[in-house]
């Protein structure tokens, strides 16, 4: 594998930022241009952490996969009310450089979303509100249900912060950035696999079994799974390596034996 720390300024930011990349370096991961794997930090984090907290590195060498790490900073991947447009960043400008810089699959069916907490959120965001461009979206731990956290007094988990991205926070109930309202309001539902992991002992665990219960309803083909855990790296780690799994693409080992297989079988017929 290769990991890439790469600088670029966003057009749509006007802004200089980073995105830390994974390639893979075995030639037959590149025999046709690989999946790609858009993978979102939390809150307090930033396009490094992937690499730093879990062995996303080696997990996906199996895989002829790109990761691409993002930094969006605290925007919870939206167009901020007291800052940039991060939703039109990660939704329209980073695929189109990733597209530009490699040679990674144009085909939606070949690329994914996931992350977590706040990224969980920026992935079911992006799966819900850009029909037709990712194949499979995976929250871990997701914060999914901004508005259960809204007190009577307006309040919710780390105000300012969120109060920088939408305002008033009052107006986060059934806008746009509420995905459960956004849930209810499905009326085609889209080609997108879902993927839900949360431990049992999260301090947002009820986010996704709310987002979980409200797809259902939705129609939505959604994946959920839970175990011991709370909102920690361990716990992310293990997850990580599911999401994998449960990704629509082939290990390479796989594909190499599939090919194998047919090899041989034309041989003997032959």
């Amino acid at each position: 594998m290769a990991l890439l720390e790469t600088n670029f300024t966003s057009d749509i930011l006007h802004l200089s930022l980073a995105a830390n990349i994974i390639l893979p370096d075995r030639a037959d991961a590149w025999d046709e241009p690989p999946a790609v794997l858009y993978l979102l930090h939390g809150l307090s984090d930033d396009h490094t952490i992937w690499s730093r907290r879990t062995s996303i590195e080696r997990y996906a060498a199996n895989y002829p996969l790109v990761v691409v790490m993002p930094n969006v900073h605290k925007s919870f991947y939206c167009d901020m009310a007291h800052g940039s447009n991060y939703w039109k960043f990660v939704s329209e400008e980073l695929p189109m450089l990733v597209k530009r810089w490699f040679n990674v699959s144009n085909d939606w069916k070949k690329t994914y979303v996931a992350g977590l907490s706040m990224g969980g959120y920026g992935a079911m965001k992006l799966a819900l509100g850009c029909p037709g461009q990712y194949a499979a979206a995976a929250s871990l731990s997701g914060a999914l249900d901004l508005a259960a956290h809204i007190d009577n007094n307006g309040d919710v988990f780390r105000s300012r912060t969120v109060e920088a991205v939408f305002g008033d926070v009052k107006t986060i109930p059934d806008s746009g950035n509420d995905l459960i309202a956004q849930l209810g309001k499905i009326r085609n539902v889209p080609d997108t696999d879902f993927y839900l992991r949360v431990g049992t002992e999260d301090y947002l665990y009820q986010d996704s079994i709310t987002f979980r219960d409200k797809a259902a309803l939705a129609g939505l083909r959604l994946t959920y799974e839970e175990s011991a855990g709370s909102h920690e790296w361990g716990f992310w780690d293990a997850a990580i390596q599911r999401v994998l799994e449960w990704l629509p693409i082939t290990r390479i080992e796989e594909e190499q034996q599939m090919e194998k297989q047919h090899i041989d079988s034309k041989r003997s017929k032959d």
